[in-house]
């Protein structure tokens, strides 16, 4: 908690644009786990997947495309610099998820360490781009704006919703996939249900 007298501090430019690429990495690099063991996550990440894996389309286009709605929210509830930055970080979000296969491979990957530090890996992406007043489009939207005005922990919020986003997937991927895809929102969810409270962060 904040204590007297403590102040809290706006992020420089420069602070934020290393944050929107620090946290879009880490969540992307997650996501490429996920990806290469067959996984799946919740929000419009896990809707992505789902349309990827029934049609074969490219996940970062279906990922750009899925967020284009949510924008109007962002703008309208969460005002234009968050919305810009959200921006900013789907479209990233979106460019990595297709370039990283032709950068980094997993000839090896272990599906319950994908499962664990992917979702590890995700939290802190979300959890850097959350304290720099930016998302990854969609699901966050929502989440953060709950948070900012009802006070619901983000974690929490999203577990549940990301849950429901899978029970709907079991037509498309198998039991053993859920289960793992299950692992991997834990640990996510968890990691931001600890870290991410509100006044807890006071740069903006």
């Amino acid at each position: 908690m904040a204590t007297p007298g403590t102040r809290s501090f706006r992020h420089s430019l420069f602070e934020d644009a290393q944050a929107l690429i620090t946290g879009t990495l880490f969540v992307a690099i997650g996501v490429a786990m996920f990806k290469q063991v067959g996984m799946l996550t919740g929000g419009t990440v896990g809707i992505a997947f789902l349309l990827h894996y029934a049609s074969g389309w490219p996940f970062g286009a279906l990922f750009f495309c899925i967020n284009l709605p949510f924008y109007w929210l962002a703008y309208r509830r969460m005002g234009l610099p968050f919305t810009l930055k959200t921006v900013a970080a789907v479209t990233l979000m979106s460019s990595l998820s297709e370039a990283l296969p032709r950068m980094i491979q997993f000839s090896g990957l272990n599906p319950w360490f994908a499962a664990i530090a992917g979702g590890l890996l995700i939290g802190a992406g979300m959890l850097i781009l959350f304290r720099h007043r930016a998302s990854l489009g969609g699901l966050n939207i929502v989440v953060l704006y709950l948070q900012d005005k009802k006070g619901w922990r983000a974690g929490y919020m999203q577990a549940i919703l990301d849950a429901s986003i899978l029970l709907a997937s079991l037509s498309v991927v198998s039991p053993e996939r859920i289960g793992l895809s299950l692992l991997g929102m834990a640990a996510m969810n968890a990691s931001l249900a600890i870290n991410h409270r509100p006044g807890r962060y006071l740069a903006i």
